[in-house]
C-alpha cells in the first residue's frame, strides 16, 4: 500500500506542478524528499509521499491563476459555441423544408453557400420518440435518421436559388458507401456537412456527399 501510495502521489503532483516546495501534500503522513535542484535560485524539491490517507494534491499557484473560477465556467463553456453562427433558425428552415415535428431533425443551419454546401446542427435529446423502443437499455439513435438529418441538411441547398425555386418535393433516389463508425447518443450534438457535386436541372436530380461528426470525431 505504501509503494502504490508512493507513485500515484509522485505521478499527480509531476503533472500538475513538476517540482514544488516540501509540504505541498495535503493529507499525508509523511513527506519523503528526493532529488533537490536548484531553479531561478531556490532550492526546490522533487517529493513523493507515504501515506495511508488519500494523497490530495495541492496545484501550483501558476496553475491556480489560470483556472476558471467555478461560478464562471458555465459562461465560458457557452462561449466557446459562440463562434458558431446560427444562418437559419428553426423557424427559418422550416419555410424552406416540408418536415415538422417529429420529423425536422435539423436545428439550426451554421454555414450556407447557395448552391454549394450547407452546415446543420441537429441536438440529440432523450425526449425524441425513437429512443422509447431504440433501444430502451440504450438508447441510440439509428442510423437511418442520421441519414434523414443529413438528407434535410442537403434540402436547404437543393430546395433554393439558384439550384430549385423549392417548390414540389423531394425524395431519395439511392444512397451510397454509408458507414457508421460509432454511436449517437442523447446528449451528443451531430454536426452534418453536405456538399452539391451534381445537379441535373432537366431531371432535378443533385447528387451529394455528406459527413457527419460528434464532438469533432466522424
Amino acid at each position: 500500500r505504501g509503494l502504490w501510495a508512493i507513485a500515484v502521489g509522485e505521478r499527480k503532483m509531476e503533472q500538475q506542478c513538476g517540482f514544488v516546495s516540501g509540504g505541498a501534500l495535503l493529507g499525508a503522513e509523511r513527506i519523503v524528499s528526493r532529488g533537490a535542484v536548484r531553479r531561478d535560485g531556490q532550492v526546490q524539491t522533487r517529493v513523493v509521499c507515504a501515506s495511508r490517507r488519500p494523497v490530495v494534491p495541492v496545484m501550483c499557484a501558476a496553475a491556480a491563476q489560470e483556472t476558471v473560477k467555478e461560478d464562471e465556467l458555465a459562461k465560458t463553456l457557452s462561449a466557446s459555441t459562440s463562434s458558431m453562427e446560427t444562418v437559419l433558425d428553426t423557424i427559418e428552415i422550416m419555410k424552406v423544408l416540408p418536415h415538422r415535428y417529429p420529423f425536422l431533425l435539423v436545428d439550426k443551419i451554421v454555414h450556407y453557400e447557395p448552391g454549394v454546401v450547407a452546415i446543420g446542427v441537429k441536438n440529440v435529446s432523450m425526449n425524441e420518440p425513437q429512443f422509447t423502443g431504440h433501444f430502451p437499455d440504450r438508447p441510440i439513435m439509428p442510423g437511418v435518421l442520421m441519414i434523414e438529418a443529413m438528407a434535410q441538411v442537403g434540402g436547404i441547398v437543393m430546395l433554393q436559388e439558384p439550384i430549385t425555386d423549392g417548390k414540389g418535393e423531394f425524395f431519395f433516389a439511392g444512397i451510397d458507401n454509408v458507414k457508421w463508425r460509432k454511436p449517437v447518443v442523447p446528449g451528443d450534438t451531430l454536426v452534418m456537412q453536405m456538399d452539391l457535386k451534381a445537379f441535373k436541372a432537366r431531371f432535378g436530380i443533385g447528387k451529394m456527399s455528406g459527413k457527419a461528426y460528434v464532438d469533432g470525431v466522424l
